[in-house]
């Protein structure tokens, strides 16, 4: 079935059609039906499915009908977010998807100056997108009022409790109606997300895409062993031979991330970083760079894992594998986006090994191990072009240079 099959408003079938979305993805399959009968829904899909079109579509739709025949006053839709680059992502989506139509949207979140944000709601606002801290302030400052909400929608909500914002959100859902449809969106469950999850639907449709396996099918990942200090060599050597890709490196910190950096600027290789100690205009200008092609690397934690949504990045690289199982599926789930392929490769040292294997419990399968022959991993980290580590093959060629010993006749 295609979108131009569906019965949703011609407006946004047309900003559909500018955007390239011809057929709907599982997830907008299954989603899409249920939320415009007004029903609850609590969907679990992987990370790169089209989560968040898949409630944008429908949403975007009822509140332009009703907005033909009604004057809408007061925000109809929440969307609660865990990050900023999250929020500002699905703020663009709802914004392309509602082109052509009335429906305004508001993305709002910390690490920017609030007056802008309360100076447009002032205005009148349809969607908000918001992160819960930034909106807890608000509406405790009286500049936000949801009274109005008639949808509620909870995006990466097993994110949201990893950072400890159960009691926010539960705090923030005594200011909604109790009539109301609510929408819960996530790429994991647990009994603590199902907890929260039962606690604020009522009657909803499941919906379950691939649970047996929380990684998308368009990713090919594998992993490789590598050497905790060889690991810049071998990232060097996967740009350098997969020239003009899109590369995105996760590291476990900030100073790691500036570190690796520094190595790859040394090779000559440009890079930029995205992390916990960057300020919001920082974050955004990083995003842009690294979105329009200006930068194909981006070194960044695992802060940024669930708000990047960018088209076309070919690799993933776990460079440090991640803390948690979970984050390792929101990692890779950065590329093979929709119905792209997309590539995932972890570099896994030997004091790292006892995480891989809690990764491939929790996806309930292996990960294809890349094997490396001595030779090969030997060359990777002679033939560097890094100044500072190149005097091994300094040496070889000072080697070959040496004149040969002539045996001594007897």
């Amino acid at each position: 079935m295609k979108f131009s099959e569906y019965h949703i408003a011609k407006e946004i079938k047309q900003s559909l059609e500018e955007l390239g979305f011809k057929r709907p993805t599982d997830i907008q399959y299954k989603a899409i039906p249920s939320i415009l009968k007004l029903e609850d829904v609590l969907a679990i899909a992987q990370t790169g499915t089209g989560k968040t079109a898949a409630f944008a579509i429908p949403v975007i739709n009822l509140l332009h009908v009703r907005k033909e025949y009604d004057d809408l006053q007061g925000i109809k839709c929440l969307v609660m977010v865990p990050t900023h680059e999250l929020a500002i992502q699905i703020t663009e989506v709802f914004t392309s998807i509602a082109k052509h139509t009335k429906i305004t949207t508001l993305g709002i979140y910390g690490g920017v100056d609030q007056q802008s944000q309360i100076e447009t709601l002032k205005n009148g606002v349809d969607v908000l997108i918001a992160t819960p801290g930034r909106l807890f302030d608000l509406v405790n400052q009286k500049h936000i009022k949801l009274r109005s909400v008639e949808i509620l929608i909870l995006d990466e909500a097993d994110h949201m409790l990893d950072m400890g914002f159960y009691k926010d959100i539960k705090y923030l859902t005594t200011y909604l109606p109790q009539k109301r449809q609510t929408l819960f969106f996530s790429a994991t469950i647990n009994e603590h997300i199902k907890d929260l999850a039962y606690s604020i639907v009522k009657n909803a449709i499941r919906i379950q895409i691939s649970p047996k396996d929380p990684v998308n099918k368009n990713i090919d990942h594998c992993v490789m062993f590598v050497a905790m200090d060889d690991k810049r060599f071998f990232l060097e050597r996967l740009i350098n031979e997969n020239p003009g890709t899109k590369v995105l490196a996760f590291v476990r910190t900030k100073v790691r991330a500036e570190r690796v950096m520094s190595a790859m600027q040394r090779v000559g290789i440009k890079s930029v970083t995205m992390h916990g100690g960057k300020n919001q205009e920082n974050r955004l200008q990083v995003l842009n760079q690294f979105k329009s092609g200006e930068v194909n690397l981006l070194i960044a934690t695992d802060v940024s894992a669930r708000g990047i949504d960018i088209a076309n990045i070919d690799y993933v690289v776990n460079y440090d594998l991640p803390d948690e199982p979970e984050n390792y599926v929101h990692r890779v789930g950065r590329s093979g986006r929709g119905t792209k392929k997309g590539n995932a490769v972890s570099f896994c040292s030997d004091e790292e090994k006892p995480i891989l294997i809690q990764i491939e419990s929790f996806l309930t399968k292996s990960i294809k191990v890349l094997e490396v022959k001595k030779d090969d991993y030997a060359q990777t980290l002679l033939y560097t072009e890094d100044t500072s580590d190149n005097w091994k093959l300094l040496m070889k060629e000072a080697d070959k240079t040496k004149p040969k010993k002539k045996n001594k006749k007897k």
